[in-house]
């Protein structure tokens, strides 16, 4: 996989600067120590990172017993199986691809991409019907090749890709129903 995109990739540190996300990942950012330390989230942790990613739907994250978060995202800091890694972060409740790809992103050792539909039109890719090993592992390695090649981290990265699509993509707005 090797997308074009959208912009030149040493204006990528350049957009990264601009970038403006609506929730603040000041507090995530700062659990990451705690986490790498102890080698799991909590529910509380897994709570604030569903809530950063997906603040509409990010209560499912609740239902999660905290053994039950600690054991799963244990598990997949620790595998060496990539496709673990990712897939066992769906059985958690409130936990999608996109926010399985956070909690990479944020929390392991290696750099991983966020899942976002902004980002992946940043790189002129569209989102899949369904996510899939088969498009994330390409997608992984497409990023990683792209921040070593331009000497910035995935997080400088990551939100270059956002923020680039925040100023440029338009999105369809829904249609406004005309009164009866």
């Amino acid at each position: 996989m090797t997308p074009p995109l959208r912009f030149e990739k040493h204006e990528i540190i350049r957009i990264a600067r601009r970038y403006q996300y609506p929730i603040s990942e000041t507090e995530l950012m700062v659990l990451k120590a705690t986490v790498n330390q102890r080698g799991h989230l909590t529910n509380d942790e897994l709570a604030a990172v569903a809530y950063w990613k997906a603040p509409r739907s990010s209560g499912h994250a609740r239902k999660n017993s905290g053994d039950y978060v600690a054991e799963i995202s244990g598990f997949a800091l620790k595998t060496n199986c990539e496709r673990a890694r990712i897939e066992s972060l769906t059985i958690l409740d409130g936990v999608s691809w996109p926010t399985a790809s956070v909690i990479l992103h944020l929390f392991h050792h290696d750099p991983y991409p966020i899942l976002d539909y902004r980002a992946l039109w940043s790189v002129t890719l569209e989102v899949p019907a369904q996510y899939s090993f088969g498009f994330w592992w390409p997608y992984v390695e497409f990023c990683r090749s792209l921040a070593a090649s331009a000497g910035v981290d995935m997080r400088t990265l990551d939100r270059a890709l956002w923020q680039y699509s925040k100023e440029n993509q338009l999105i369809a707005q829904p249609r406004a129903q005309a009164d009866p």
